[in-house]
């Protein structure tokens, strides 16, 4: 919900949407609210958060640029014996060192993808050097490969980052948008404020999965621990950051599903979403959240809603001990 002077009252098994401007009753059946993503200006009654507390349905805060604020969560799920083991990897080199690799070697391979499968349309120029880039993240792979310490881990990614993010212009037909690499905090241009706000959005996808499994999400392997970094949760992003936000980000722009006039430009340089732009871009992320997409390892697809859910369980049998290694999410 992200209209300013929205209010959510829980009405029997649904959630009842009031503002004073609009006339009518808009109710949105409890069931098939997975979570609650609530913007400024919008506010929740005691009783309807307390029942999705009860109901274990996160209620996640949001400033305008999709930075993450507060959640709410009910009672904590899961084995306590599942959370130790989660902790006693962290603390074990080898394994949080191949966790890390796993992650880390997942989101290149999906890099790798965005960038083949954008060249695979493109031509002249642009198409070279979107297959060089994607050569160059190949590169990346086998150096991760002979990493030995979460930092030469943190040191390969930071590069594959750079590398990938510099193809950022060739990944837009037109010549409307012109990022200069990644940035962030605040985003300076609107293609930068685009992947924020959407990653912001995976962000409470991914934390709301691995606490649905029970695990912690504070508590990673390739993020170190700091208070208030939910560490597991951005390293389970990694994998799935370029193609559930970035390729939707990149379709967004090269489709004109958003223009110049879906933001703004604040006086310290900033940029964040209108109101009219981040409600096309919170309808287009739903819209994709139903996606069916490709899974390397369970040889099946899943659609986007789950997939974080999925390898949140995945990763949860690995630190039981059921499977011998963490298999991250790729695509053929």
């Amino acid at each position: 919900m992200q209209t300013p002077g929205t209010s959510l009252h829980l009405d029997g098994d649904t959630v009842r949407v009031y503002h004073p401007e609009q006339t009518g009753r808009r109710l949105l059946p409890l069931s098939r609210l997975d979570s609650l993503v609530l913007f400024g200006g919008v506010t929740i009654t005691d009783d309807l958060l307390l029942r999705c507390a009860d109901d274990s349905r996160p209620v996640s805060w949001l400033t305008a640029n999709g930075r993450f604020r507060a959640r709410v969560t009910g009672s904590t799920n899961g084995n306590p014996l599942l959370r130790r083991a989660q902790h006693q990897a962290a603390e074990t080199t080898t394994r949080r060192h191949a966790l890390a690799v796993a992650m880390v070697a997942g989101k290149i391979h999906n890099c790798r993808q965005v960038l083949l499968r954008t060249a695979r349309d493109a031509s002249g120029h642009r198409q070279t050097a979107l297959r060089a880039s994607a050569e160059l993240l190949a590169q990346r792979l086998d150096l991760l490969a002979s990493t030995s310490t979460i930092d030469e881990v943190l040191g390969v990614e930071g590069i594959a980052a750079r590398d990938y993010f510099a193809a950022l212009p060739y990944l837009l037909s037109g010549k409307e948008w012109q990022p200069a690499g990644r940035n962030r905090r605040p985003p300076t241009d609107p293609v930068n404020c685009l992947l924020s706000f959407l990653y912001g959005m995976l962000r409470v996808a991914v934390q709301g999965a691995l606490e649905q499994v029970g695990l912690d999400p504070y508590i990673g392997f390739l993020h170190g621990v700091r208070p208030g970094r939910p560490a597991l949760a951005l390293d389970l992003m990694e994998e799935f950051r370029p193609l559930l936000a970035d390729r939707l980000a990149l379709t967004l722009l090269n489709r004109k599903e958003v223009n110049r006039a879906d933001f703004e430009q604040l006086p310290n340089g900033a940029y964040r979403l209108t109101d009219n732009g981040r409600k096309a871009v919170l309808n287009a992320w739903q819209t994709s959240r139903r996606r069916a997409w490709p899974h390397a390892h369970l040889q099946r697809e899943v659609e986007g809603a789950v997939l974080p859910l999925v390898q949140a369980r995945l990763l949860a049998r690995h630190l039981r001990g059921d499977t011998e290694a963490y298999r991250p999410w790729t695509v053929n």
